[in-house]
This record gives C-alpha cells, structure tokens and sequence, in this order.
C-alpha cells in the first residue's frame, strides 16, 4: 500500500460517522441542542414567503423581517407584499401568526423533536448538506397540529437537525386532505438555523396549493 492509498483510507475511516443506535443518537442530539440553545443570543433576518395555486391562478409573495430572542420567541414585522390579499391576509399572515404562537415558552416546549413529544426509530445513513447524517423516523406522541410524523436527518458531527420531512400528527382543516412538509436547515458558525421550509397542501375545492 502507498502512503496516499493510505492517506485516503486513513481519511475515508475518519470521516464514517460511529456507529450509534437510535437511542444514543437522540441523547448526543439532545445534549448538543441544550449546549447551542444556551449559547444562543438570539438571531434577525429576512424571510420570503411565495404561495402559488394553479387551479385559480392565485399568487401571492410576503417578505418579513424575522428577529429571534435567546428565548425563541419570534416576531415578525412584514416589509414588502404583493399579489392576492385573499391569500395573504388568509394563509401566510395565519402561518406568521402560527409560529409566533408556539414560540412562545409553553408551546415551543409540546413542538420540540425531545423524547417528550416524539418517539424515535433509526432508519440508516444519508447526506444533509453535503454532510454524513443519521436518519431517524419520528412518531408524535399526540395529534398536535405542530407536530410532525415522519423523518428527521441528524448531522452525524454536530448532532443538530439538518433536515426534516412528514405531514402534520393533525389534519388542521377538514379542508385540508394532505399536508407535505419540508424543512432544511445551513450550519452558521456552531449553529443550525432554518434555510428554506416547502410545504405543498391538498385542499378540498381549491386543488394544489404550494408555499415557499
């Protein structure tokens, strides 16, 4: 063997996350989580909100300034909007003010993936990122409309979430038949903060509708 053979598979070895069962992947996750949560003074940025339904050809954009306290409560302060008022009055002002309201202390506590709110189940190894992660399934322990049944992706250096994907435990409208979530986060410094969020609704009536 050469020394750069041996270079490669010294790196390819150091570079494969440790085998961990499901158990264990969740306590370093929720280890690391408490570390960063406490070094966290807090955050600010712009977030663009897109909606889009073909079937009515109804289209709406929504740019707010978010700022994020130690305490994760958020606020939102909306700087420019266009397109249908229907649609933003009705659907992106009412997921703003669903988020605000389970950042609140009590709420954002019964919507963290803990051990509390979530039964977890190793599924295997993928990329997030660009990066090594552990993938894990989750199952809510109750129908809350803020939570989510499906898959969670734990970077297997940092141990914070890099991705998540499911549908709702609740349905949060007869109107509503499916709800499809998708939340990517990037890594800033020590950090993993939220990238982009897709969501894409069957709706009763209205068809199709996909926000951004």
């Amino acid at each position: 063997m050469t020394i750069l053979h041996g270079l490669v598979l010294l790196a390819a070895i150091e570079s494969t996350p440790p085998p961990l069962s499901g158990t264990q992947i969740v306590e370093r996750m929720m280890e690391a989580d408490n570390v960063r949560l406490a070094k966290l003074a807090g955050y600010t940025g712009l977030r663009r909100y897109r909606l889009e339904n073909k079937r009515f050809n109804k289209r709406a954009e929504m740019t707010v300034r978010v700022a994020c306290a130690a305490n994760g409560a958020k606020t939102f302060e909306v700087v420019e909007e266009k397109g249908s008022g229907f649609v933003r009055r009705h659907v992106i002002r009412k997921m703003i003010d669903a988020e605000q309201e389970t950042s609140r202390k009590g709420e954002r506590e019964s919507s963290r993936i803990i051990p509390k709110n979530y039964e977890f189940r190793l599924v295997g190894m993928d990329q997030a990122e660009g990066r090594p992660s552990y993938v894990l399934g989750i199952i809510p322990r109750t129908k809350n409309k803020f939570l989510i049944r499906g898959r969670i992706w734990v970077d297997a250096e940092d141990y914070a979430i890099a991705r998540i994907e499911g549908s709702p435990a609740q349905n949060p409208s007869f109107w509503t038949r499916r709800i499809d979530v998708h939340h990517r986060y990037s890594r800033v410094g020590p950090f993993w903060l939220p990238a982009v969020n897709r969501s894409r609704a069957e709706v009763r009536v209205f068809g199709t509708t996909e926000v951004t």
